[in-house]
């Protein structure tokens, strides 16, 4: 995640906790695309990820993360709770 922030780089994966490190931490970088599907082979998700992306373009590059599932995405800006 450091890695990731200290570039400017979004962060893509299958794994859940990248979500639950963003909250916990209060992060408002780096952006997290993450999928919530079964198959994570490019021939099944590939085109939900770059119509993803299209949509998503803006918010990844202000600090997002942003939710695959098969059916629909989500996009929630970061930080995703207040600090108070």
């Amino acid at each position: 995640m450091a890695w990731a922030r200290e570039r400017g780089h979004v962060v893509f994966t299958h794994d859940l906790d990248f979500g639950s490190l963003l909250f916990a931490t209060n992060a408002a970088a780096p952006s997290v695309l993450q999928l919530r599907v079964q198959h994570i082979v490019p021939d099944v998700v590939g085109d939900a990820v770059l119509e993803t992306l299209i949509i998503a373009v803006d918010s990844l590059n202000s600090g997002a993360l942003v939710k695959i599932d098969p059916r629909r995405h989500r996009i929630r800006l970061l930080p995703l709770r207040n600090s108070h």
